[in-house]
């Protein structure tokens, strides 16, 4: 029997008719955690079987989720948090969505406009609260409102620069009846291509063969543009670098002109750059650096060109030889056949430059296979061991969620696949997003299996997405990295000679101990099987499992401290 819409019953409340625009607008799923303020909008969806509502037990690890739900699905995601304490519980984890783009429809109860006056429990300034960390924000202030400002806010938190819009919903709005229509969803198409495409062409083209890097930046995922990165990297047979601080990999690891991620300093940076004439920097932020270092990312005398469909990021920090605003896919496209023919009589020098990078890739992991191997007896997992180990199980398919600081930069380099989906990181630096982000990344994908890697450390900042990966029967392994301390943190302590710490051998507020925290028990609290691995051959088969398992399950792997 098919669903009678809403816009068919006539007058209706607030709630119901944002459902109806969540439904024309291709919303599945509800990611929240409700409260008072919310119950309107809970009692709409009772009849509402199209739309579920995935819960979560804490607002930081809604907002995660269904960050991770629009990365994965490729699409903008809906959320509702309770009132001012929800929206501030969710801070955070909104500020990591903001930097990594991702398109967000952020919503909040409000309490009842009515008695604002009285100043009643609950009530805030939702919009000043969500100001800092999204593009706009909003409170409706009639039901009329709701289609034009709803669908305003899916158009523009996926516009660029994408990223999450805010609307706050009271009580009494979306209780109010309307006969206002849903309306229809706008058909737009964002993909427009940059200008000067042709002088672009000609400046790449002049640039001698072996002499050009490419950067593989966030954008060419957003913009599903990674087989024209792979294009044009098999046209110059140019090197090909990711972010520094990627949010994914948009760029088959497979690949032999895959170079790995750049360092997050920027002397580190410069000494890769600095072997090059020029750089081809394909969508923003990506030099993004952590640690202060007095050189420039990008040495003098190494040209940069970019492109990107967010005019902020072009020539922000950098002098640029030419920097160009559009869609890289769309771009990408139209650029291609410009500049084809004027490489056309350089085929043999790429050729052999394209053997050179074979060879240099197969030498490359031939030695991380042996330092692998070489510490694999140890009697502690090394996390360079631990980062192989996780690869090897999860294959070249399974998606990866990585928040472990101990082993992510080791994962990175032994990701071997053709998939450009395959792996995303938290770009925002704000710890907690990468349980949460499993289980709406699985959400996005159809609920296909994903591993999550994630710190001992960070996996205590929300933990309760155990819950809601057991609650939803989700295929999620999570992979805890357990070397009982905030490894990042004491290592870089350990790197600064002046400190009176690295003298006493003393570390404040570093270490996880005393008492140990108990992973397996957190886990079976919330309803997932778990087991804990210490040897270095049963890391493989204990992952393999888990994914074998179809459901939610955790690994914890203990790993060498600093």
């Amino acid at each position: 029997m098919p669903i009678e819409t809403v816009d068919a019953a006539g007058s209706r409340r607030g709630a119901e008719l944002l459902l109806d625009v969540l439904r024309s607008e291709g919303v599945r799923y509800i990611f929240g955690n409700p409260g008072t303020t919310e119950l309107p909008l809970i009692d709409a969806l009772t009849e509402a079987q199209d739309i579920g509502y995935i819960l979560a037990l804490q607002e930081a690890t809604v907002v995660a989720m269904a960050d991770g739900y629009a990365q994965g699905a490729r699409r903008p995601a809906f959320l509702n948090l309770h009132t001012a304490g929800g929206l501030g519980h969710g801070m955070g984890a909104l500020w990591n969505s903001q930097v990594s783009g991702t398109p967000l429809v952020v919503t909040a109860g409000q309490q009842d406009l009515r008695h604002a006056l009285s100043d009643p429990l609950l009530m805030g300034d939702l919009v000043a609260i969500a100001d800092p960390v999204v593009k706009w924000a909003r409170e409706v202030t009639s039901p009329d409102q709701i289609p034009v400002l709803l669908r305003r806010a899916f158009h523009d938190c996926a516009a660029a620069p994408s990223g999450p819009v805010f609307l706050s919903l009271p009580m009494d709005v979306m209780e109010a009846k309307t006969a206002v229509p849903a309306g229809e969803t706008s058909t737009i198409d964002q993909r427009a291509v940059a200008g000067s495409l042709d002088k672009l062409a000609e400046k790449l083209a002049a640039i001698a063969p072996g002499r050009l890097a490419l950067i593989a930046g966030d954008e060419i995922d957003a913009s599903d543009a990674s087989a024209q990165a792979v294009a044009l990297a098999d046209l110059l047979s140019a090197p090909v670098y990711g972010s520094s601080w990627p949010a994914h990999i948009p760029f088959p690891t497979a690949h032999p002109l895959w170079a790995g991620n750049l360092p997050t300093r920027a002397d580190a940076i410069a000494d890769i750059l600095g072997r090059y004439d020029a750089v081809f920097a394909l969508g923003g932020k990506s030099l993004i650096t952590v640690l202060y270092s007095e050189v420039s990312a990008v040495p003098p005398g190494t040209q940069v060109f970019q492109l990107s469909a967010d005019v902020r990021d072009l020539g922000r920090t950098y002098a640029t030889s030419l920097s160009t605003v559009g869609d890289i896919r769309a771009s990408l496209d139209a650029l291609l056949p410009l500049l084809a023919p004027r490489v056309a009589d350089r085929a043999a020098a790429f050729a052999e430059l394209r053997t050179r990078a074979e060879t240099a890739r197969t030498e490359r992991r031939a030695k991380l296979a042996a330092a692998a191997d070489a510490a694999f007896e140890d009697p502690v997992i090394a996390p360079l061991v631990a980062a192989r180990e996780v690869a090897r199980a999860v294959g070249a398919e399974t998606t990866i969620i990585d928040e472990a600081p101990a082993t992510l930069t080791h994962l990175r380099t032994f990701l071997d696949s053709a998939s450009t989906h395959q792996y995303a990181a938290m770009r925002g630096g704000v710890l907690g997003w990468g349980m949460p982000a499993a289980v709406g990344f699985s959400l996005g994908i159809d609920r296909a299996p994903v591993v999550c890697v994630v710190g001992d450390g960070a996996a205590m900042y929300s933990p309760q997405a155990l819950w809601t990966a057991a609650h939803e029967k989700l295929p999620v392994t999570f992979v805890v990295i357990n070397n009982a301390e905030y490894n990042i943190l004491k290592n870089f302590m350990k790197g600064q000679a002046h400190y009176a710490s690295v003298r006493a051998n003393r570390f404040i507020a570093m270490d996880l101990t005393d008492p140990r925290v108990d992973y397996l028990a957190l886990a079976t609290s919330m309803g997932v099987p778990s087991r804990r691995v210490t040897r270095a051959a049963d890391i493989a088969p204990a992952i393999e499992a888990g994914i074998r398992s179809g459901g939610a399950n955790l690994v914890e792997v203990v790993v060498r401290a600093s």
